[in-house]
């Protein structure tokens, strides 16, 4: 019996909206299936291509349609959106120079949430709050990576990483956020510490400005990012760090997933501050955040590229959204709105000075329809479009994910408005999608190349370095054999290496992430780390999964030279990775008060 696709519970489709689908076949066309919702449920029918068929006679529909919604450049021939490798895995090595790396953030792992001056973040009283995170966990310690400078760069260089991505906590330096009260010089000798440790062992820090952790102050006083305020604070914030930090950190990320900050934060209050502004507090936020980046890229362009040499970039998140039906103009359109209500709302701004078309039409007329007098989604003025368009020297690009997509009408009443209803989107997800951590995140390696390259072609090509990828799992009892990341990370970095082919120009890779740390609203319920951390251990030691010895291979080869080769790699990984098992649990029956304080848990070198 084949298994039929399922509807992502959230917030596309209100949960609990579909109990099940059934699946049939549907006529000749064997690719596919004719899916309706459960008897006395509201979804209206609509139909799905099977996956992985590569027999359909639509794909040159798919494509002119493909071609003329997407709007891409003349080399969008370079890439045939309709061929189907979903199976292929290409040996081959990655060009010369290419930067490996891994990341984290600094409220996820640097604990001492309130020491040495610190101030207080939105993240530090949203996790204080009953019922915000689960099990009511907070970031308070989380890795005490604060305390463990040393160590953690250790273990950075035993993985050979070129690069590290991390987080400057803007109250750890500034308590209030705003400069002029105070500047906290214990919080800039940790980050001057950590920056000089990269350095000495020769690993490049990449540097975020705003992970997410803005200044409780600021919440209080201004509302955060609803308020224009935070643009110069921001810039004041960032100016301090070019001035500190620049003459050693020569790559500087602004925003990190600023998505996220505005969905989660200001409209579904999943995550800090935890505002609920259904349909506008959103889109205010991105309005202000994409300022703020601009504004930041304009002051070290002016003030410090000349003496500091270095890049301002910027780090979007983005699913890849795949039509649900390659035949039906509304599904292809539907995939293409996905992506521009996530990646292009602040992708095409910073290259071409104006929201996406289509945000601006969907907003604006389910705005009108709503009975106001201006859209939803703020307007840039003709000067501003024109100070925003090309801030950026490299685009960070984070991807996990794919979900297919098809249309579907939502209400447009004035109690229904919401970011996610004015998409006029439905997110699937194919069952037999690999699913071992978060809910959200299954394991669909080829939308990563066509992810790739969407932003080769709608943004001229740009300087990529992917800041984050990776995969979670979420599992009760301790595990450090994880198989499953083996072959996540082997399977996307391989997709990337064909996007480099196709001629995307990604210049470097950052797995994400090189601990297990505070995952926001989950808690720690779910790890993404290289390195497993014991959270029930005061001390939080580190120690290896088989990935950490995975991924050291593909580094040191610059990718994946044979077939052979990698399946030797991952076979001893594993085997590696049982003696580790062993001596965790051997750790863990240790009494805590009585367990010594742990060093760096060494890397086996034997793969």
């Amino acid at each position: 019996m084949l298994p039929a696709f399922s509807l992502t519970a959230g917030t596309a489709l209100e949960k609990g909206s579909v109990s099940a689908a059934n699946v049939t076949r549907g006529g000749s066309e064997t690719c596919f299936f004719t899916c309706s919702a459960a008897p006395g449920k509201s979804l209206s029918p609509f139909r799905l291509r099977w996956p992985g068929c590569s027999k359909c006679n639509l794909h040159k529909a798919y494509r002119s349609g493909a071609e003329r919604v997407r709007n891409c450049a003349a080399d969008s021939e370079d890439f045939d959106w309709t061929k189907d490798e979903h199976g292929s895995f290409y040996y081959g090595t990655f060009p010369a120079g290419f930067s490996w790396g891994a990341g984290g953030s600094a409220y996820q792992t640097e604990g001492a949430w309130d020491k040495d001056g610190k101030g207080l973040s939105i993240w530090d009283v949203f996790s204080h709050k009953k019922g915000k995170i689960q099990q009511n966990e907070t970031g308070d310690s989380s890795c005490e990576g604060y305390y463990k400078v040393k160590d953690d760069v250790s273990l950075m260089k035993e993985l050979m990483l070129n690069h590290y991505i991390f987080s400057i906590s803007w109250p750890r330096i500034i308590p209030t956020g705003i400069k002029s009260d105070h500047i906290n010089e214990r919080g800039i000798q940790y980050y001057d510490q950590l920056i000089n440790q990269l350095l000495e062992n020769k690993i490049t820090p990449i540097v975020t400005l705003y992970h997410w952790d803005l200044p409780q102050f600021l919440q209080e006083k201004y509302g955060g990012w609803q308020n224009i305020s935070m643009v110069n604070h921001f810039n004041e914030f960032a100016n301090l760090c070019f001035e500190r930090f620049g003459n050693r950190v020569k790559h500087w990320i602004t925003f990190s997933n600023p998505w996220s900050v505005a969905v989660e934060g200001y409209e579904t209050g999943e995550h800090a501050p935890g505002l609920k502004l259904r349909g506008t507090g959103a889109y205010r936020a991105a309005h202000h955040i994409i300022k703020a980046h601009a504004k930041v890229w304009h002051t070290y362009d002016t003030q410090w590229r000349g003496k500091q040499r270095g890049l301002v970039g910027i780090s979007l998140s983005g699913d890849w959204g795949e039509p649900v039906d390659i035949s039906n103009q509304r599904d292809i359109e539907a995939s293409e709105r996905y992506v521009q209500f996530s990646l292009g709302w602040f992708a095409t701004p910073i290259f071409h000075g104006d929201y996406p078309q289509v945000m601006k039409d969907f907003v604006g007329r389910k705005s009108a329809q709503q009975g106001l007098g201006t859209s939803r989604l703020p307007s840039f003025s003709p000067q501003e479009k024109s100070y925003i368009k090309g801030t950026c020297d490299f685009l960070g690009i984070g991807h996990f994910t794919t979900r297919y997509i098809t249309h579907k009408n939502n209400p447009s009443g004035r109690s229904s408005s919401s970011f996610f209803t004015d998409r006029d989107v439905a997110e699937l997800v194919d069952p037999r999608w690999p699913d071992p951590g978060s809910e959200w995140l299954y394991s669909v390696p080829w939308g990563f190349r066509r992810l790739l390259n969407f932003v080769k072609t709608q943004y001229g090509n740009p300087t990529i370095y992917v800041t984050e990828n990776g995969v979670s799992e979420k599992m009760l009892c301790t595990e450090l054999c994880d198989d499953w990341r083996i072959q996540y990370f082997k399977d996307y970095i391989n997709e990337m290496l064909k996007a480099i082919k196709d001629g995307v120009n990604v210049k470097g890779y950052t797995a994400w992430s090189l601990l297990d740390k505070f995952e926001w609203d989950e808690g720690y319920s779910e790890r993404f780390g290289l390195y497993y951390v014991d959270f029930r251990n005061k001390n939080k030691p580190r120690y290896p999964k088989a990935s950490v010895q995975f991924y050291k291979q593909v580094i040191s080869s610059n990718g994946f030279p044979n077939q052979r080769e990698v399946e030797n790699w991952r076979r001893k990984a594993v085997e590696t990775c049982s003696s580790s098992n062993q001596l965790l649990a051997a750790a863990r029956r240790i009494p805590q008060e009585h367990a010594e304080k742990p060093k760096v848990w060494p890397v086996h070198d034997e793969v």
